[in-house]
């Protein structure tokens, strides 16, 4: 496990990097990631969108600021990504600016799935590659202590009702997933991340 995480983070990026990335495959109508389509190119076209107001927009509350910065330890976040995926593009603008918050308490690192899935097969969610997934990595030792993801619970149950009433997850669901993310306007994740994280600290510390 030790070798896989060290594996990912010599092919990881920073999050600027996987912004370029994704906007230069997007100069050349692809995205990321092995499959290539026009739905795939749409979705990292909308996701550019999404994430370019995200970066501009999106707070991290005081009182999480405050627990980040509060952090006795250090820690990697290594988030598994792809541009197309649309629960990213509503994530990784909070992920970033909590680390950034952070003071260095913790180093965001991103990787892609399709080029890390020995990474991805430990961190399936009930058996499915999905994504974004936050793994927590101790920085000295490097060793994983927690992963989240895909999705924030109260997005989680939406789809999952959707999904248990319809049986598909369609164009509509999607939908009404993005306008759940901009209604909740990052409060769930944080709220969910932080309290993760000040748990993660405090079992350090015994």
């Amino acid at each position: 496990m030790d070798k896989t995480i060290g594996k990912a983070l010599f092919n990881s990026h920073s999050y600027i990097e996987y912004r370029k990335i994704v906007t230069d495959l997007l100069r050349e109508n692809k995205s990321t990631g092995n499959d290539q389509s026009e739905a795939l190119t749409h979705y990292s076209t909308l996701n550019e969108t999404r994430m370019h107001r995200l970066d501009k927009t999106m707070k991290i509350l005081p009182e999480v600021v405050t627990s980040l910065q509060a952090l006795e330890h250090e820690y990697i976040w290594i988030v598994i990504s792809e541009g197309w995926c649309g629960d990213a593009a509503q994530l990784l603008p909070i992920f970033d600016k909590m680390a950034e918050q952070s003071e260095g308490k913790i180093d965001l690192r991103i990787v892609l799935r399709d080029e890390n899935e020995e990474l991805m097969n430990h961190f399936l969610t009930n058996k499915a590659k999905s994504i974004p997934k936050l793994i927590v990595i101790n920085k000295v030792t490097s060793g994983a202590l927690a992963h989240w993801g895909p999705r924030p619970n109260g997005a989680t149950e939406l789809i999952e009702n959707y999904k248990k009433e319809h049986g598909v997850i369609d164009e509509t669901i999607k939908t009404d997933l993005q306008m759940w993310y901009l209604h909740d306007k990052g409060l769930s994740t944080q709220s969910e991340l932080i309290d993760m994280m000040l748990d993660l600290d405090q079992i350090a510390q015994e």
